[in-house]
């Protein structure tokens, strides 16, 4: 996979290519990262790539001119762009594993206010992160960078990704590790049976539970299986 952004700030997200799962990625030939800096393609001895807005209004705006430039310059037959910006459907786990299939990304992380919309016109979707507003787009195109790239496969045990968050529209179960007990606190029983069944078990009630109390959102749009429910009212 190839994956290019399109930023202000490439000294940012150079230096995030050395975490170890995209490092891996990088030196297994699973991914290929660059950074194009957009004021390279700005015009005038300024080099100016930002304005303020037609109609009034707060803030600077990023131009098209030299945003799409870079774009079309970087842009080949099969890349897939995208732009990161708070108008864009919501980010989640089924988009990245859709995302991690395709050969070639450009992510345009925005900056400032916004960007010009006709931007927007040059994108093949548009993604945010969150209800929230940050600074700009390099900390969303990390984001998706890191998400997709620990799908790729050879860049994780295949196990590892199979029961996590969000991977079968549940928030993962408790987990424990040495010592058995710590300030009182002791790791719950059933974990050190040996018993698999009653394990699974556990472990998909506590994600049941957790996913009802902490994101009821998720939980309303679950399905449930007779086992879930039976485990769900399982006092």
């Amino acid at each position: 996979m190839r994956i290019t952004i399109l930023t202000i700030f490439p000294e940012i997200m150079e230096s995030y290519w050395h975490s170890p799962v995209i490092q891996r990625c990088i030196d297994k030939e699973l991914l290929s990262l660059k950074t194009v800096d957009i004021k390279e393609y700005a015009k005038g001895s300024f080099r100016h790539i930002d304005d303020s807005p037609y109609g009034g209004g707060a803030g600077m705006i990023l131009k098209c001119q030299p945003v799409i430039d870079a774009l079309r310059e970087n842009q080949h037959d099969n890349s897939h762009v995208i732009g990161l910006v708070p108008i864009g459907k919501p980010f989640t786990q089924k988009k990245a594993h859709e995302l991690s299939g395709k050969e070639d990304l450009i992510l345009i992380s925005g900056h400032y206010e916004g960007m010009d919309a006709r931007i927007y016109d040059e994108c093949d979707e548009l993604i945010s992160v969150g209800d929230y507003i940050l600074t700009g787009g390099e900390i969303p195109a990390m984001i998706l960078v890191d998400s997709v790239a620990r799908l790729l496969e050879g860049a994780l045990r295949k196990e590892s990704t199979e029961e996590e968050s969000f991977e079968d529209g549940l928030l993962e179960y408790p987990q424990y590790t040495k010592p058995r007990e710590f300030e009182g606190k002791k790791v719950p029983e059933v974990l050190l049976t040996g018993d698999h069944e009653k394990i699974r078990k556990w472990r998909l009630k506590q994600s049941l539970l957790i996913t009802k109390n902490n994101r009821p959102d998720l939980f309303a749009k679950r399905k449930l299986k007779k086992e879930e429910e039976e485990l769900i009212n399982d006092k």
